[in-house]
This record gives C-alpha cells, structure tokens and sequence, in this order.
C-alpha cells in the first residue's frame, strides 16, 4: 500500500528514478526530489572534462615533495623521528607545529579530482562535546549528529577523545568538514556515514570501525526536514549522488558492506592517505552496470595503503574515470583493481605486492565481459612495481593527459613506501608537528 501511494504522489516523476536512486529513502518527498535533481545538475558543473588537468597536477606536485630516499621497504612501528611529510598533500600542512591554529589550512592541501574540496572552511568551528547518539529527530546540541544538520558551513572539531556509536546512518548537509585531529576519534559498531546529494564535504583523521546494518526509522537529514528511511547497508561512508568531496587520513576495517561507496552521479572525489585492513568489499565506483549517468565519475585514489586482511576491490568500478595513484597494495586475496561497463583506469606508481596464491597473481580483474569486449577499456599502468609474481593486464590505449610542458610524472612504484608511510589516521598533539 505505501509503495501505491508513493506512485501516485510521484506520478511520472518516479518513472525516470530507479530503485538504487531512492537508496535508503523511504519516502521520496517534494524535498528528496529537489535535493536529487539539484546534485545531479552540480554535479554535471563539478565534472572535469580534460581529467588531464587533475592527473598532471598531483604528478607535478608529487614528484615536487619527493627527494632521496626510494626504498621499498615498509617500516614497521611508530615513526618517532622528527616530522616527514612524505607527499605534497602532508608536506603542505603536517609539519606547522601551529596546525591547531591554523586547521583550516588543510583545505588549501587537496590534490587530484576532488582538488576544489573546500568543506566548511567558510564557516565557524563547531565543537562536538558528546559522544551520544541517541535522538534521531531532534538531535542533542554538542552532538555529532546535531553538527552535520546545520545548513551553514561547519569546522567540525572533537573536544577529547572520544568513541562514537551511531545508532542509525549519519546524514550530513553540504559545506562541512569533519576534523578529527587532536582527538583520537572512532566509529565504532554503529551505522555508517551518509553523504546523499550533497557537496563540498571533508572528512579526516578518524577511525571507523565494524559500521554495521541499521534498521532505519525517522531520521533528521537537515535543520528543516526528517523522513523515513530504510535500512542502511553498513557501509563504511556511502558517497550517493555528491560531489567535491574529500577523505583523507582516515583509518577504516571490517564494515558489514563497503568502506566506501561512490555511486549514482558521484564526482569530483579524492581519496587519499588513508590506511584499509581487514576487509572483503574495499570499494565500489558505481553500483549499477545499467546507470550510464556515472560516466562522468571523476575519483583519485592516492597515497594510500591497502593492508592486512583486504581481498577485493580497491577499487571495483564501472563507467567513469578512476586515476589510481602512488598507492602501496600490499595484501589482497582475490584482486587489487576490478570493473566493468569501460571505466577508464590509469594506473600510475602503486606497489602491487601478490599473494602466494599462484591463481591471484593479477592485479586487474574484467567482471562479466569476455576480452573482444574488454580490450577496448583504457585501462593502464605506468611504472607501477610489481612484486611477487604480480601482472597488471593492459587494455585500450594510452589514456592522454594533455599538454605535459612542467608535468612531473608521477613517482614509480619504488617511493611508494615513503608517500604512504603515514596512512590511516595520525596521532596529533597541539603545538607540535602531526
């Protein structure tokens, strides 16, 4: 019955929005409309149509904060040394022993496709004091969840350490940014982070661990609306529908679903020096081999560490343009890289590191398509480092990348140690260097 009377509300406008679309929304309203048709039309303006200018950029600025060593071996342990910042997004705020100060210098650091992620540099700070999550219509003040409603630009800032349980999927708005240094912040076996139809979005420097299922309800998805929504997957941080978002130093395992999803229309998105571990699903680009729109995906993988415990997609994709960059992939079970439906992949200075299994030796996996169709897909790598038996198989032709007057490329494989040494989310103490 509920679902007739959704049809009717809806009419004709329901014909042109599929099921995955709708997500977790149970009723698609006048609002959830507004939000959808809005994002998507941002999103076609975030789209970079020479994705050679976000790829030659982070090459140059890379191959600027790269000097001496190119071991490849990992160190193992807690770096106490003075400060490294061992690639161009760290070296241009780790080191200022005054980082507190000056938080918002991190969003002037992002590289690649989500390099106009500004979050809630605009706005004021915002403090969360408590941990608790426990309205979902009326969320407490000093809250995480009564933060990310606000529809105002937001710094948002954790007053201690601190572990977070979300009783049902955190809804943020757009023009926010999620900060986590100096607090040692965790996610834990709570419901995931929801990025659905919104923009310009940072998040960093926090733990999120065991996401699980929620069972869904009325749940606030802004200062002026709440709805019912369905059961949520578990993900990690679902990225539904936004765009110009960012995160980066975040530590992330063992999610009922994905770690992090970028699905239906999602764009202009950087991924980076985060640490990934025990996990089946990594990531998934694009959830529907049906849904074309997410041609215009844009997302930069970089400086970030696939270890322990990780089996499959990172990442798994389809349609779009995925620049897969100066990662260390040093465990997985079945495949590193996977996809169907011609996404374009470019894969440039990652350590891929096989396991003894002599069947999972490649790095790439075509899902559903025999090779007269998948030879076509540009998918390449270049001077990436192969260990142990690893094999990148090659398809297409060579993506170009424009004019490459001052493009630096990007470093082989064998810095990959020194630009992900600090993955994951860091330890940060006020008045010295992260």
């Amino acid at each position: 019955m509920k679902v007739v009377k959704t049809v009717l509300l809806l009419g004709l406008v329901l014909v042109a929005v599929s099921p995955i679309v709708k997500a977790n929304i149970g009723e698609f309203d006048e609002v959830w409309q507004k939000r959808a048709e809005e994002a998507k039309k941002a999103a076609l303006r975030a789209y970079e149509p020479n994705p050679e200018k976000a790829t030659d950029n982070l090459n140059k600025e890379t191959g600027k904060a790269l000097k001496g060593s190119n071991s490849t071996r990992r160190n193992l342990g807690r770096y106490r040394g003075p400060c490294l910042a061992t690639n161009p997004i760290d070296r241009c705020w780790r080191c200022d022993p005054h980082w507190a100060e000056n938080r918002k210098k991190l969003a002037t650091c992002v590289l690649g496709f989500g390099r106009r992620t500004t979050g809630g540099k605009d706005g004021r700070f915002y403090v969360v004091t408590d941990p608790s999550d426990n309205d979902m219509i009326n969320p407490k003040p000093g809250t995480l969840r009564h933060a990310v409603i606000q529809k105002e630009p937001l710094w948002i800032i954790f007053a201690h350490d601190m572990v977070i349980r979300l009783n049902e999927e955190l809804i943020m708005t757009s023009d926010k940014t999620i900060d986590g240094r100096g607090a040692n912040v965790h996610f834990f076996r709570g419901a995931q982070i929801t990025l659905q139809y919104i923009q310009n979005v940072i998040i960093h420097g926090i733990h999120i661990r065991l996401s699980v299922e929620a069972n869904g309800g009325m749940i606030r998805d802004s200062v002026d609306h709440f709805g019912f929504r369905t059961k949520s997957d578990g993900d990690g941080i679902s990225i539904f529908g936004s765009h110009n978002i960012w995160i980066d130093h975040v530590s992330m395992s063992r999610c009922s679903d994905g770690l992090i999803d970028v699905i239906q229309i999602s764009t202009a998105i950087t991924i980076s020096n985060c640490h990934f571990t025990d996990h089946n699903d990594v990531m998934l680009f694009g959830a529907s081999d049906s849904f074309s729109d997410d041609k215009i995906m844009q997302v930069t993988v970089a400086f970030n560490h696939f270890g322990q415990g990780l089996v499959q997609r990172m990442p798994r994709c389809r349609w779009g343009f995925i620049h897969v960059v100066n990662n260390d992939y040093t465990h997985w079970l079945m495949y590193a890289i996977g996809g169907s439906n011609q996404p374009t992949i470019l894969s440039q200075g990652n350590r891929f590191i096989a396991p003894p299994n002599i069947a999972c030796k490649e790095v790439t996996k075509r899902e559903y398509a025999p090779e007269s169709e998948w030879k076509s897909w540009n998918w390449r790598s270049e001077n990436d480092l192969m260990m142990n038996g690893a094999f990148f198989v090659q398809s297409g032709s060579p993506i170009s990348r424009g004019n490459r007057q001052d493009v630096i490329k990007a470093k082989p494989g064998t810095f990959v140690t020194r630009l992900t040494r600090f993955s994951g989310a860091l330890h940060c103490f006020k008045n010295k260097p992260c």
